[in-house]
């Protein structure tokens, strides 16, 4: 049986070693053609530019004060302004500009109408040499003060003493001009308590150096002109008037200034002379704290204005006096008093009026 077997093991065995040992053939591998379909052109988008950032407006940065005393913080320029709030003695506060007069400083505060307020300057310390911008300037409706009043006096529903009282200013108080009468007699400003928020108050009582660019303003509210240098208007027919005596003298001058460095540095004070009849002179008291002082009259009329200054009770003859539409600088001694005097001069005999204007600015 073995051996019947055997042939047959060895065949099957010789076939299975060449069935392992034979080599497939693979497929022939199919050639993969690539069609590239023709698309229509497309637009390209252009790229994206940044929008400019807008170069930034430049601002000066607050300047840092201290009081020197506890102070109330006003929401207007005035302190017949509501108060904000009290702050203490030694308060450190950021300054961010003046009013035109640099009676009032605007500073930070949160409490405030658009976190803003106002302090009394003359009680805010600042560094030596430190410039305070000045607020403002243009008249307009919102605008900052460009005007500070130099004595109490009476707002008025029009240009003159017969119009209604509105309220009084005190000392000091910011003031923001609108208008001006004919003459410049009178100045607009802007008051909350009067006909459509306007109020006029007596020029002679303003301190502010944008008088002359005023728009007129009739007593209807009307502006019928625009801005002229203060003084009497040329008229076709021109009608001479004594000046009203308004009863000042060296013992009581129509103005006492005082100029310093954190307080009043200029002021504009106008006013009417005539002789033989009339009011002829008038006296403005000044004392500086600093030392030149630039001073310039101006006047319009039939007749002439000199200026002398006077101390203790008499001229001093080493200053030149000054006749109209002269100026020139004085060199005054700090702290002491000095009155101006303005005399009408005549050499007809006929009455002659003049309108004069006196400017004096703190040079340094």
């Amino acid at each position: 049986m073995t051996s019947k077997l055997l042939p047959i093991l060895i065949l099957i065995g010789m076939l299975f070693a060449a069935g392992c040992g034979a080599t497939e053939t693979p497929p022939p591998t199919p050639t993969v053609y690539l069609v590239t379909a023709t698309l229509p052109p497309t637009a390209t988008a252009p790229p994206t530019v940044a929008p400019a950032t807008p170069t930034p407006i430049p601002t000066l940065p607050p300047v840092e004060g201290t009081l020197t005393t506890q102070l109330n913080v006003r929401a207007e320029p005035s302190t017949s302004a509501a108060s904000l709030g009290l702050l203490p003695i030694f308060s450190t506060v950021q300054i961010l500009g003046r009013d035109v007069g640099g009676n009032w400083y605007q500073i930070l505060y949160a409490a405030g109408p658009e976190g803003r307020g106002w302090l009394t300057a003359q009680y805010v310390q600042v560094a030596d040499g430190t410039e305070i911008p000045v607020l403002g300037g243009e008249p307009g409706p919102g605008s900052a003060p460009n005007g500070a009043v130099t004595q109490q006096v009476n707002v008025r529903s029009g240009p003159g003493t017969d119009f209604n009282s509105l309220g009084t200013l005190n000392p000091q108080d910011g003031v923001t001009l609108t208008g001006k009468n004919s003459n410049g007699t009178w100045l607009q400003i802007e008051f909350a308590n009067g006909p459509e928020g306007r109020g006029w108050l007596a020029a002679a009582y303003v301190q502010t150096s944008i008088a002359a660019v005023l728009p007129i303003v009739s007593e209807a509210g009307e502006v019928v002109g625009t801005g002229t240098p203060t003084g009497i208007p040329p008229t076709s027919t021109p009608t001479l008037m004594a000046a009203f005596d308004d009863g000042d003298s060296a013992g009581a001058p129509a103005v006492n200034l005082v100029f310093s460095p954190g307080g009043s540095r200029s002021l504009q004070y106008t006013s009417d002379l005539s002789s033989p009849q009339g009011d002829a002179e008038d006296w403005v008291g000044v004392t500086s704290h600093l030392p030149i002082v630039s001073v310039t009259l101006t006047c319009a009329g039939n007749g002439q204005a000199r200026l002398e200054l006077w101390q203790n009770g008499r001229a001093l003859i080493d200053v030149p006096s000054l006749a109209c539409g002269a100026e020139m600088l004085l060199t005054l001694e700090s702290g002491q008093a000095y009155l101006f005097r303005l005399q009408a001069l005549n050499g007809t005999g006929n009455l002659e009026a003049v309108r004069y204007t006196l400017f004096l600015s703190i040079v340094r």
